[in-house]
């Protein structure tokens, strides 16, 4: 793990271009399309984030990844569907975290295992810089892991907003 100093750096010199960069409209647009086509064939809700950095006193902090990812969690009500099953995928791209964090209904139902795997081609893919490609190829394996714990039923509302939230 790096250095306190080493990481606070990094998050300072991190402001709105590489998210930009990374992330640009026509981004966002097909994130928006595969988590809106993915949550056609399974009946969990699904909310992306993605976020450039945390503020210097959060990084000396000893702000994580995870526990950003919690709080967001916690404050975009993501955890407040009516079946317990929302899922929050997480992306910070001052330490390339990719995280997820799930209700109980969702992480009773799916694999752990998943879970891992969706982080992983995602973090594969940025790592190459295919941000978009490695997004929605994460956010269809995300999907079908949904699909086998939440069939949709005839009664499928969309609880969470499809759109990439960007911080």
């Amino acid at each position: 793990m790096r250095s306190r100093l080493a990481r606070w750096w990094t998050h300072l010199w991190h402001q709105g271009w590489p998210l930009q960069r990374a992330f640009p409209a026509k981004t966002l647009d097909a994130i928006e399309a595969a988590i809106s086509a993915g949550e056609q064939h399974h009946g969990a809700e699904l909310r992306f984030v993605v976020e450039a950095r945390l503020g210097p006193a959060a990084v000396w902090a000893g702000l994580t990844p995870r526990a950003r990812a919690t709080a967001l969690f916690s404050e975009l009500g993501v955890w407040d569907t009516q079946d317990n099953n929302g899922v929050l995928l997480y992306v910070l791209l001052a330490d390339r975290a990719v995280e997820i964090v799930a209700d109980r209904g969702a992480r009773e139902l799916v694999e752990p295992g998943a879970w891992d795997e969706v982080c992983a081609t995602m973090t594969a893919a940025f790592a190459a810089g295919d941000f978009e490609g490695g997004t929605v190829r994460a956010l269809g394996r995300l999907a079908n892991a949904l699909a086998v714990a939440f069939p949709p039923g005839a009664d499928n509302p969309d609880e969470l907003p499809n759109r990439p939230t960007v911080i």
